[in-house]
């Protein structure tokens, strides 16, 4: 072999023999058909996780803006420090008042039992001085003092 010819092919001369191969057109098509559904389905799968993104992305969103809110909400809520001492006075005064209540009703109900007392001893107490009024009106009739 000289070494002027070379043994390697250029690209211009195997370009021709890239439309009339039907050996390697059929293991490309063979090969394809082997990978394709494979492809088809790493690419359903690339789909369904790009549009699953975009929901997380969306419900993050959501999620930050309700945060959001609540972060609002608490930073804006009103001081109840006054209106809880003020229930707390007020808690005290109605204590006193009821105190003072209680202190009336007993002592309403010792009235009403010295009352009940006094009046079991008023009716003996009273039978007994009618008694002389009667022997007294009887004495005086009886002398023909009263017509």
């Amino acid at each position: 072999m000289d070494d002027t010819e070379s043994t390697t092919t250029s690209a211009d001369e195997n370009t021709g023999n890239l439309c009339d191969n039907p050996t390697r057109d059929t293991l490309a098509e063979g090969l394809l058909g082997l990978l394709k559904p494979t492809v088809d389905q790493l690419d359903d799968r690339v789909r369904i996780t790009r549009i699953s993104q975009l929901e997380l992305k969306q419900q993050i969103e959501s999620l930050n803006e309700e945060l959001l809110k609540v972060r609002e909400a608490l930073n804006n809520h009103p001081d109840l420090d006054p209106y809880v001492k003020k229930l707390i006075a007020c808690k005290h005064k109605v204590t006193v008042v009821l105190n003072v209540l209680q202190a009336s009703q007993d002592r309403l109900n010792e009235i009403r039992r010295m009352i009940n007392k006094e009046k079991s001893v008023r009716p003996t107490l009273t039978e007994t001085s009618q008694e002389p009024q009667q022997s007294t009106s009887n004495f005086i009739s009886d002398r023909g003092c009263i017509n």
